[in-house]
């Protein structure tokens, strides 16, 4: 199934601005809607500080801060919508967006970042989201996290810095896993389109399940040809390995399926997921 609607949160965090021309990029390529949100913080929420013993003045300064915060953020995204939608030449639609065309809209919502993305992810094809890529983005890392497990759609992470083409040469990361079948099927709209498609797998990474051999007469029933290459672990880092691989292949997009372990044991101790969600140089497209 092609994309035809595209999510993504307008954010004022470092790596936001290249998260948002990379879904402008998409739209274009896809002829897809880009659904753009800008989520600003309620201010109701500061009022259960009431019961940690602030006094009533310190709580209203503390809202009006939250929401001269949130009007400017809400401003400079405005902005950067603006200017990046005139950039990549994509129409405007608020409303009734054509299917096969191109078209944008931005729209404005209260609540807590993670809930409202996610509850929007299941309804769309692809969400977009910034590289949680210094320590002001936290938020950006919940969201991207919330979305991953709760959505029970595809998340684009974009790289740190615009890249010059994406989705030309893929890497299919591949262990046997549910996560990684899902990935494959979120990927299958960029495999269709790619000049050059290459499965990774590692005797490491493999779990039960299919082989990274079957894969190959499955994705020629979609006229998809691709070749396989095993990659080991640098310094016992499965990631790094992996990372290394598709650098190697000279990739621009690597799909895989995200916390086949439990989140909690990859944050204690170390993960291939947390490990490529960290370091990843290029596009990924994950699922969980």
């Amino acid at each position: 199934m092609a994309y035809r609607k595209l999510l993504q949160p307008v954010t004022a965090t470092a790596c936001g601005p290249v998260a948002l021309a990379l879904a402008f990029q998409l739209a274009d390529i896809f002829q897809a809607h880009l659904s753009a949100v800008l989520v600003r913080m309620d201010s109701r929420d500061i009022a259960p500080l009431a019961g940690e013993g602030l006094s009533g003045a310190l709580i209203e300064d503390m809202i009006a801060a939250t929401e001269a915060e949130a009007t400017s953020r809400a401003s400079a995204g405005q902005t950067l919508f603006e200017t990046l939608r005139e950039k990549y030449h994509i129409p405007l639609a608020e409303s009734n967006p054509q299917p096969g065309r191109p078209s944008a809209s931005l729209t404005t919502v209260t609540g807590q970042e993670e809930q409202v993305i996610t509850s929007l992810a299941r309804l769309a094809d692809l969400t977009i989201l910034p590289h949680p890529c210094a320590d002001e983005d936290v938020a950006a890392s919940d969201c991207l996290h919330a979305v991953l497990f709760d959505s029970g759609r595809p998340v684009l992470i974009a790289p740190r810095q615009s890249p010059n083409a994406i989705g030309e040469r893929c890497c299919i990361a591949w262990n046997g896993t549910v996560e990684a079948s899902a990935a494959l099927a979120a990927m299958m709209p960029w495999l269709t389109r790619a000049s050059a498609v290459r499965i990774l797998h590692a005797e490491d990474y493999q779990r039960r399940g299919p082989a990274a051999a079957d894969l190959l007469p499955y994705l020629r029933l979609h006229g998809i040809e691709a070749d396989i290459a095993a990659f080991t672990p640098i310094n016992r880092d499965v990631g790094a390995g992996m990372l290394r691989a598709a650098q190697d292949f000279g990739a621009d997009l690597l799909g895989m399926g995200a916390y086949s372990h439990s989140r909690l044991r990859q944050m204690i101790l170390g993960g291939v997921t947390r490990h490529v969600l960290g370091y990843a140089p290029l596009a990924v497209l994950m699922t969980r």
